[in-house]
């Protein structure tokens, strides 16, 4: 595995990898189009943000290190122009968090040039990296992503779609792209369809791409359908043409459900938020308690807060203040603020705190450091009795598919049992949502989703030989 920046990797939350977009608009302002996408899916990553655009003669792109609205102003927009654009929102899995490895990328071979934005983890992308380089391909990146670019160009087939179908065959892990060529918008979607990406129509001669439905909602267009697991979609002046590749094996990511994507988003026909409230209700029913006020850690536990709240009839209360200007930060700060840890990024309401017994939800339990710090502050708030409620079972096992969580050791659940955790995080009493009630809230059968990460079963055969090399790559860097 190419090394992985471990400095990213702060406070008890796992990140995922990126959001993806792609536009085909002739006649649109395909930049600004791009821009508000990507703003809607900048939860998928903080680090970096592209955009890349074509007019059917050439191709530009513009990346810059941080969020998209520090990213383009007024002036990039303009010249971004064409009738043809991808976007990125990067959060670095392989490849450090640097300028080098913002996307979309763009590689050429003689001719032909190709943008990529790739949300994912390639398994194998040291091994193609090599086998790339002993034929004279050079690198200019620590990405998997470029792996990926240079490994199309390398197939010998004549026909654009042909090379990527080849790049399929030769990929291990989790990949959803959009990919830019001069005069064509392409997606595709891994085999297992780990990662979700899904096609829209814009007006009534544009198409879109994107991570998640959310960007569709935000500029306007309608979504259509996901992209299958192993599809391929062209998409030109006729519109898009589809090349499906029926798989008889699924895995998309529990944790899209759980707390990646927005609950404003639809996957396998399932509003987030319902799958989210149900997910408290869930918690309801398996681990009761008396208590006086629901308080559902910001922002991602707080729809499964209303589903504890509903099926309890425990009051729910906003009894935590999220800064939501907290976000990736180029300011040092000095260590005692630094010191100061979840008091930075939440504030709690006392007044409705104060001699209340709190059932608090969150979305799941990493590392364990932050949770403590959470219940600390609800303590010294007044509460006097708090009861931790987890919408994810214990995560056991890494992830080795484009989840940016711990290494096995760094598990708490790995390491711990349940009441040791509970000891741990100074809870009065915890529950973690079963397993089983978990695929009952989410709606979908247990075979089309990966649950590695509670289970250990991987959804590749390689998957544990290579997660065995991830995770001593990890353990000593």
């Amino acid at each position: 595995m190419a090394k992985v920046d471990l400095a990213l990797k702060s406070g008890d939350k796992m990140h995922e990898a990126c959001g993806v977009f792609g536009i085909f608009a002739p006649d649109e302002d395909i930049a600004r189009f791009t821009y508000f996408a990507l703003f809607a899916l900048q939860h998928r990553g903080q680090e970096s943000s592209g955009i890349a655009t074509s007019d059917g003669h050439k191709l530009q792109v513009f990346a810059k290190m941080g969020l998209a609205s520090q990213v383009f102003t007024e002036a990039d927009l303009t010249k971004l122009s064409g009738y043809i654009a991808i976007g990125h929102n990067r959060y670095s899995t392989t490849g450090a968090s640097q300028i080098c490895n913002a996307q979309p990328l763009m590689v050429s071979q003689g001719d032909d040039a190709l943008a990529i934005a790739h949300n994912g983890n390639i398994t194998n992308a040291d091994v193609l990296r090599r086998e790339l380089q002993d034929k004279g391909y050079v690198f200019n990146t620590s990405s998997d992503s470029e792996v990926i670019a240079k490994l199309i160009f390398s197939s010998i087939e004549k026909e654009f779609t042909a090379k990527i179908r080849y790049a399929m065959r030769r990929l291990q892990g989790a990949y959803s792209l959009a990919l830019l060529t001069k005069d064509t918008l392409w997606g595709v979607r891994d085999p297992l369809g780990m990662r979700p990406l899904c096609l829209g129509s814009l007006n009534s001669h544009g198409w879109v791409l994107a991570s998640e439905t959310c960007a569709l909602d935000h500029i306007g267009a309608s979504f259509l359908g996901e992209v299958a697991p192993g599809e391929i979609i062209r998409i030109d002046s006729n519109g898009p043409s589809h090349f499906p590749k029926p798989s008889d094996k699924h895995a998309l990511c529990i944790f899209e459900y759980i707390y990646f994507a927005r609950p404003d988003s639809v996957i396998n026909n399932r509003l987030l938020y319902d799958a989210r409230e149900a997910m408290g209700a869930g918690l309801a029913e398996e681990y009761p308690v008396d208590a006086d006020l629901v308080v559902g850690v910001p922002d991602s536990a707080t729809t499964a807060a209303v589903g504890y709240a509903r099926a309890s009839g425990i009051p729910l209360g906003m009894g935590l203040v999220k800064n939501r200007y907290m976000g990736r930060t180029f300011i040092e700060p000095e260590q005692r603020l630094r010191d100061l840890g979840v008091k930075l990024k939440f504030n709690p309401m006392k007044t409705l705190l104060e001699g209340k017994r709190i059932v608090l939800i969150d979305d799941s339990i990493v590392r364990g450091t932050t949770t403590p710090q959470v219940i600390r502050l609800l303590r010294n708030s007044g509460a006097s009795e708090i009861h931790m409620r987890v919408c994810a079972p214990p995560i056991c096992h890494p992830c080795f598919m484009g989840v940016d969580m711990a290494t096995r050791r760094e598990l708490i659940a790995a390491q711990k049992t349940i009441p040791e955790i509970k000891r741990i995080i100074d809870a009065d009493s915890l529950g973690f949502l079963s397993l089983e009630g978990l695929i009952k809230a989410v709606g979908l059968p247990k075979d089309i989703l990966c649950l590695a990460c509670f289970t250990g079963h991987y959804p590749l055969p390689v998957q544990l030989e290579m997660g065995k090399l991830a995770l001593e790559h990890l353990d000593t860097h």
